[in-house]
């Protein structure tokens, strides 16, 4: 069986050769048929196709380089993998692959095929692959020895950090490209081009400012959803005999706009963080935001619970010793009412988190006792605070002297605690925010009683 009889060849070959126009079935979305054909029609990434930039020189004919282009949906991953494939001297093989139906037997089939076509003329084979960060390490590895040979020209698209998800091998022979969510104006020029097009709406309706509005406020620089949701907006206005398409027509078409945010991905990693640095922050309604976004993008109520949990004793500690029994509360409400009404809790615990007074004091204690003891800074643990239950520690000194505090009026006598060597080591240091400031006030005088005035 041929290559092309195994694979989505994406683009036919002409009779010089290369890729020849793409073919657009009757019936295709308006985001397949408005898709760019020229370097021309690129709409954003100015950033990467400006005069000198690294993907316009590859896109005019440079030297051939693999890469990985990492951005989120809708920004032109596939079209300039296309447009990467007509570059140049145009005899370049296009061959494309999804990673969720390739394995590694398709992908030796198609590095066979492109050294057999590059030895019998020359010409050179682009692969493109989608959504590259499902392939697994195994797979992945089976493109190395190819990619670095250069018997094929990797474009790899993925929605996802590829320092997450892309073996470092492959990531040192690639050049990684960041694609950016198209701007405001960047989605007008398209929605624009695509209403008055022949390939798109071929001027059969006209598109209102305030439909426009919406159209780019629901695409969230997503070109793909961009044109989608016009798509559908039009059919609406034409079914019903109409020819504007206004915001109404747009809410009327689009109900409810899917959020980005892969639970396994970058987007992840970057809402959770944006999170805890809102609450950080103590700005509670960025925190709340964030928080919605994870809970409609079915983010996992027992993450956000644990992150709570943890900020709680990492950011706010001491300074309000209720906001660890808050989170606490709300995990447990994650485990044992769930959602929808565990959203609640959970909003709860953010506000309670947000708004308290802040205090690292407690991480930053902990942390530096802990480097000590890394250190090597142990000792020995004094003989009066040594286990006396048993038969002969009397006779070892464990447990002798040793003085009992609730025998004090105060509650706390003056003796030696930590090893020889740390004696005189303060680990906490309290704020003066929230109930801190009370311990602030207290600790010295606690220090000076069990270390005695002479070390105080």
């Amino acid at each position: 069986m041929t290559t092309d009889g195994l694979f989505d060849i994406a683009e036919p070959d002409d009779a010089f050769g290369g890729p020849a126009e793409p073919q657009v079935r009757e019936g295709a979305p308006l985001a397949v048929r408005m898709r760019p054909r020229s370097l021309d029609e690129v709409v954003g990434q100015r950033h990467l196709l400006g005069p000198g930039a690294p993907l316009r020189r590859l896109l005019e004919g440079g030297a051939p380089a693999s890469v990985l282009l990492y951005g989120p949906p809708g920004t032109g991953k596939t079209t300039l993998a296309r447009l990467m494939a007509r570059s140049g001297a145009g005899s370049r093989h296009f061959v494309a692959l999804s990673a969720l139906s390739a394995g590694v037997k398709e992908l030796r089939a198609v590095i066979e095929d492109a050294r057999r076509r590059l030895d019998r003329d020359g010409r050179s084979t682009v692969l493109f692959i989608d959504e590259v960060h499902r392939f697994s390490k195994t797979q992945q590895d089976a493109l190395l020895g190819a990619v670095e040979d250069r018997l094929v020209l990797l474009v790899a698209a993925t929605t996802e950090n590829p320092s997450f998800s892309v073996v470092s091998p492959l990531l040192s022979r690639s050049l990684i490209l960041q694609l950016r969510s198209l701007e405001p104006d960047e989605l007008r020029a398209l929605l624009r081009r695509a209403v008055v097009d022949g390939r798109g709406l071929g001027g059969s309706v006209e598109l209102a400012d305030d439909g426009e509005d919406a159209l780019v406020r629901l695409a969230a620089g997503d070109a793909r959803r961009a044109l989608t949701a016009l798509e559908a907006a039009a059919d609406g206005v034409r079914s019903a005999g109409g020819h504007s398409i206004g915001l109404a027509d747009v809410e009327r078409a689009v109900t409810e706009v899917a959020v980005r945010y892969d639970r396994a991905g970058d987007q992840h990693y970057d809402v959770i963080s944006a999170f805890i640095k809102s609450i950080r922050g103590s700005d509670p309604d960025a925190a709340l935001h964030y928080l919605a976004r994870m809970i409609v993008a079915g983010e996992d109520p027992r993450f956000i619970a644990r992150r709570l949990m943890i900020h709680a004793s990492e950011d706010i500690g001491l300074a309000d010793p209720t906001a660890l029994q808050a989170a606490t509360a709300a995990a447990q409400v994650v485990q044992l009412v769930g959602m929808p009404e565990a959203r609640i809790a959970l909003a709860q615990a953010t506000l309670h988190l947000a708004t308290a007074p802040k205090s690292n004091a407690v991480i930053t204690a902990i942390d530096a006792a802990m480097a000590d003891v890394r250190a090597g800074a142990v000792g020995s643990v004094p003989p009066h605070l040594r286990d006396g239950h048993y038969s002969g520690a009397e006779k070892l000194g464990n447990a002798v002297g040793y003085r009992y505090p609730h025998d004090d009026a105060d509650g706390v006598l003056a003796q030696q605690y930590p090893p020889d060597d740390l004696v005189g080591r303060d680990y906490y240091v309290p704020t003066t925010r929230g109930s801190e400031r009370v311990l602030a006030e207290r600790l010295p005088r606690l220090r000076r009683a069990v270390r005695g005035d002479a070390r105080g």
